[in-house]
């Protein structure tokens, strides 16, 4: 593998766990990145070759999000249990259904999502919501199910998806939907590694460079997320979806 194509996919994966760490999306940098560098290669192994990197930066802006926001492990460990497994069969129903028909779903609830975001200022500045523990319990495993399936089938934007789901439906502020989206999202890229690794879908030579890029990039933006607070998270996440309905567009209208 020619130094300068690894050093070429660092570079973007630094910047991807950097977004990643803060918002999500990282996917949308590093995932085109390695289809165009290299194209010699199988899409399938170049998807999994991905999943090592954004495994290891979500474990690095999980960290760094527990140790300054309060996470309720009691309710998140089932969660993300349960999107581990939901990951694992929708990457193995990618094996037999094409995820081709996502795109345009997904385009719809992210141009929904950027009006909210952009029209309620409010949005994500402060926990609004007070439900009791069978309530969270009931609509965090199920955003686990549905969303975790959807990491493993198709996976873009799963991040924001995320977070959204944690301000709207348990009404935690931008901070506190990050720090338990990283650990979700930790979940979920695992069970991609799993699957992908042992179908021999992963180029290590590649896999591990970029690991330690975005695991860079994580640290630095999840650092800077935690300093600059939920207003810097809310300008952040509008710039990474509007990103996410222009690339979507732009894949439907070519």
């Amino acid at each position: 593998m020619p130094y300068v194509e690894i050093i070429t996919l660092c570079g973007f994966s630094f910047v991807a766990g950097f977004i990643d760490a803060i918002i999500g999306g990282g996917g949308l940098i590093q995932t085109p990145a390695i289809l165009f560098t290299l194209p010699q290669y199988p899409v399938p192994t170049l998807l999994g070759t991905t999943k090592i990197p954004s495994l290891c930066g979500s474990l690095m802006g999980a960290f760094q999000y527990s140790r300054r926001v309060t996470v309720n492990g009691r309710l998140i460990a089932p969660m993300m249990l349960i999107a581990f497994m939901a990951a694992g069969l929708g990457s193995w129903t990618l094996t037999f259904v094409p995820n081709s028909f996502m795109k345009s779903f997904a385009l719809a609830i992210l141009i929904v999502v950027f009006g909210y975001t952009f029209t309620k200022k409010n949005f994500g500045q402060a926990i609004q919501r007070m439900l009791t523990d069978r309530q969270q319990k009931r609509l965090m495993w199920s955003m686990g199910a549905i969303i975790g399936f959807y990491d493993g089938f198709f996976g873009p934007g799963t991040g924001s998806f995320l977070v959204v789901g944690f301000i709207v439906l348990i009404g935690f502020d931008f901070l506190k939907a990050s720090a338990h989206a990283k650990l979700v999202n930790a979940s979920t890229n695992l069970a991609s590694v799993l699957f992908f690794a042992s179908k021999g879908y992963v180029l290590y030579s590649v896999a591990l460079p970029m690991a330690v890029a975005n695991l860079s990039g994580a640290f630095i933006g999840a650092r800077l997320a935690i300093l600059k607070g939920n207003q810097f998270i809310r300008v952040f996440f509008l710039l990474v979806i509007a990103s996410t309905i222009l690339r979507f567009a732009w894949d439907l209208l070519k």
